[in-house]
């Protein structure tokens, strides 16, 4: 009897999320295998699900039943982009993580000068945009505006890099430390800025999706902000004290100047246009205050839960031996795939 094929730990794991991305996942399967089999590395894929309600799976599963380096992770439900990723960096097992979307707007072909970096010395390697093609005006506008808030509002505990996303390079270190750090409310970006570590930039053009749609819209995009900065400053919540601080004085500064109009003037019937303009700012300004502590309260309420960050439905790892370790994509060989329940690895709060 043949002896059982040995599991090998990969020099690189790579970490897709997943979501609605059926259209476009067998060109980008082929694209990061031809850029893998230029490098002498062992390397596993990681693809996670999101609750993808088009083919994403079942286009997953037939690349994994060609390719033993793929690994599948079905998410139990929709926990969003920023779960997903942190399920795929939780089961990720190699040496070094690299992280990328698989819309195929960052360049695989990036993957090798990020590795020739790594081992150069440094723990995080990501791809900083030049220009982005197929993005409008406006998202580009208020990327740009983004990145300078958050840039002022972090200062020197947050060096948040500009027109910079998820793909990345991480060591096994930078991706422990970034697993450490279980917030409900995550916003990666800035959790892979805050640990730190000796990081470098390689520049690249990002292009436009090569097939579907970005399920990212405005409003999708407005929220991550919120929860970029409100994860990282409280700046908002010092904003409103000083805010009050200007309108009690200026309302102390009313009273003076009324109490002398008085005494000088005797008393005058004051203005209704004026008297309602007082009472509607002052109203706009305690539910713009009480809207900013109600943002942090939720989030500390949330956290209090401890919820898990994500659940798993299904776990189909790579099945790596020393003869389909690296190169293309071979037959699929035997192997026992394990599931993992809501209490696995990654998934407590």
């Amino acid at each position: 009897m043949d002896a059982a094929p040995v599991s090998i730990r990969p020099t690189l794991s790579i970490v897709v999320p997943c979501h609605n991305e059926a259209v476009v996942l067998p060109t980008f399967h082929a694209r990061l295998c031809r850029v893998m089999a230029a490098l002498p590395d062992t390397f596993e894929v990681v693809c996670v699900n999101d609750g993808s309600t088009d083919a994403t799976l079942d286009v997953l599963l037939r690349l994994r039943a060609g390719d033993p380096r793929l690994a599948v992770l079905n998410l139990s439900r929709n926990f969003g982009k920023e779960a997903a990723l942190t399920a795929g960096l939780d089961h990720a097992r190699g040496d070094a993580v690299i992280v990328i979307d698989a819309d195929l707007q960052d360049p695989p072909e990036l993957i090798a000068t990020m590795v020739a970096r790594w081992r150069e010395g440094f723990d995080v390697v990501y791809a900083q945009r030049r220009q982005r093609d197929g993005d409008p005006w406006i998202k580009r506008s208020t990327a740009r505006a983004f990145y300078k808030v958050m840039g002022r509002l972090g200062g020197a505990r947050l060096q948040l890099p500009r027109d910079v996303g998820d793909f990345r390079l991480m060591s096994r270190r930078a991706t422990d430390a970034v697993l450490r750090l279980r917030e409900h409310h995550r916003f990666m970006k800035g959790i892979f800025a805050w640990i730190g570590y000796p990081s470098v930039a390689v520049p690249h053009d990002r292009a436009a999706r090569a097939a579907g749609m970005s399920s990212w819209s405005y409003w999708k995009l407005w929220n991550l902000a919120l929860e970029g900065i409100t994860s990282f400053s409280t700046a908002p919540l010092r904003l409103a004290t000083y805010v009050g601080l200007l309108v009690a004085l200026a309302s102390l500064g009313l009273g003076v100047v009324l109490v002398a109009d008085t005494l000088l003037y005797g008393v005058r019937v004051p203005g209704y246009p004026s008297l309602m303009s007082v009472v509607l700012f002052m109203g706009g300004v305690q539910l713009t205050t009480l809207g900013i502590l109600g943002e942090y309260v939720g989030r500390i309420f949330n956290e209090t839960k401890r919820r898990p960050l994500y659940l798993v439905e299904r776990s189909l790892p790579s099945r790596l031996d020393g003869d389909h370790a690296s190169g293309e994509a071979t037959e699929p060989i035997v192997a026992h795939d394990r599931q993992f329940d809501a209490a696995d690895r990654g998934e407590h709060g």
